[in-house]
């Protein structure tokens, strides 16, 4: 049987696009988490303790199934002792093909799951802060800092190095408003 499993994440929170990926790769069966912690994997745990042999397991990518490359490990190991497969998608990993993949696709691939892990919790984070009011990213400088490093660059009797340390103003950022 084809089993697709579906979580919520950052950008697909209602698991719609999940699911349609899920149907035209003919899942019979979907089972979704209804929330996007990592830690509680209800369903997931269902799932891994309801497969049985030559069950396959379907997500839309590797990010989907687990949270970090130790947690997918785990689960490939269990879906191959309970003699199961898995699909990823996106990925294009198919463990029921006999022929395999080569070691420098799976290594490409396990990258790029890494990559996600932290995009997503990254994403996460981000969007917990904007909830709080919390802005994210570098602190701006503050305006009277900045008007006087301008100031001090356009009078022409200042070195980068002193406008720097009088004002914490750095080159680069001295730049950049310069050009606006």
């Amino acid at each position: 049987m084809l089993i697709g499993y579906i979580r919520p994440l950052q950008d697909d929170l209602e698991c719609e696009e999940q699911k349609n990926q899920l149907l035209k790769n003919n899942c019979e069966k979907i089972i979704q988490e209804s929330h996007a912690s990592a830690k509680i994997r209800t369903e997931l745990e269902r799932l891994m303790g309801m497969i049985t042999e030559q069950d396959t397991i379907v997500v839309t990518k590797l990010y989907v199934l687990a949270d970090s490359t130790h947690h997918l490990v785990e689960l490939m190991e269990e879906i191959e002792r309970k003699r199961a497969f898995f699909i990823s998608v996106d990925e294009k990993i198919d463990t029921s093909k006999k022929e395999g993949y080569p070691f420098s696709y799976i290594v490409k691939h396990v990258a790029n799951f890494q990559s996600e892990v932290i995009s997503e919790k990254t994403k996460k984070g981000m969007n917990k802060a904007k909830q709080k009011g919390i802005s994210t990213g570098r602190p701006r400088k503050p305006d009277e800092k900045v008007q006087r490093a301008i100031l001090m660059y356009k009078s022409k009797k200042y070195t980068l190095k002193e406008i720097r340390e009088e004002t914490g103003i750095s080159k680069s950022t001295l730049y950049r408003y310069l050009e606006n």
